[in-house]
């Protein structure tokens, strides 16, 4: 059995979608079904299409794990992409609780169980790019996240290097994904999908003004990645179990916002 925590979100229903095309359905979705950042309550709509054996809140699922739950069902793989992703979060308690905390109880949870842990770490935990962008787990402490979502992913980068389990887990530092099923992700929805949907209501894309005088306005490099082809590298990490520690998701090409916002058109 498979467990994908933010299973009816972004990311983690593509991950589902494909485990479906593989002839997987005995997963596990765990997610919170609040309002979405827009307000609604729509994720469950990522679903609909899929199939899977059960769904929990997050919560209920944390009290599960401390009853046996990992063992009394033989759990084979958790992926952990459910997370606190607004890089706008103010409240930095609702961060540590949710991308360091829970993500932390997991973690151990998995360790003791010998069941694969693979989670959603972030490119935010690289700041500005000045220390580069290696997934040299020996140079983590030199990264400065420039926001608290960012710093949150990376407490928990530092925790598990700390704690020595990085070569019995993997992580993994998505960049800029894109794709079906970001709609209900508002402000936080990616550069393409504001852009098309700009396109195809005005006719034209609004981009971002440049606050960097070495790059001139649109011609800002971002490396874009689109989540199937995240989904195909996030599942790589279930099938090679020996292959453990933190890891860039990504193109390893960067890409100007006027270049990538041509083929929108």
């Amino acid at each position: 059995m498979i467990i994908v925590t933010g299973g009816a979100g972004f990311i983690g229903s593509a991950l589902i979608w494909r485990l479906n095309q593989l002839g997987e359905e005995d997963i596990v979705v765990v997610d919170e079904f609040g309002k979405d950042d827009n307000g609604e309550n729509g994720k469950w709509k990522n679903l609909v299409t899929l199939k899977y054996a059960d769904v929990f809140d997050k919560e209920d699922f944390g009290h599960m794990l401390s009853s046996g739950f990992l063992k009394n069902f033989m759990i084979d793989t958790i992926f952990h992409l459910g997370a606190n992703s607004s890089t706008t979060e103010k409240n930095f308690n609702t961060l540590f609780k949710n991308n360091f905390e829970y993500t932390k109880y997991l973690c151990e949870q998995c360790i003791d169980n010998e069941v694969r842990f693979v989670y959603a770490s972030s490119a935010a935990t690289y700041g500005n790019g000045d220390q580069g962008y290696s997934d040299d787990e020996s140079k983590l402490h030199l990264l400065k996240p420039l926001n608290a979502y960012g710093y949150s992913k990376h407490m928990f980068d530092l925790w598990a290097r700390k704690s020595r389990v990085l070569d019995k887990i993997a992580g993994l530092k998505y960049f800029n994904v894109y794709g079906p099923n970001e709609y209900h992700k508002s402000g936080m929805q990616s550069v393409v999908n504001k852009c098309y949907h700009q396109v195809k209501e005005t006719g034209k894309a609004r981009l971002f003004k440049s606050d960097n005088p070495s790059y001139k306005d649109g011609e800002q490099r971002r490396d874009f990645l689109y989540v199937k082809d995240a989904v195909d590298m996030t599942l790589y990490f279930m099938q090679n179990k020996i292959v453990n520690g933190i890891y860039t998701i990504g193109t390893g090409k960067a890409n100007t916002f006027n270049d990538f916002v041509k083929p929108i058109f």
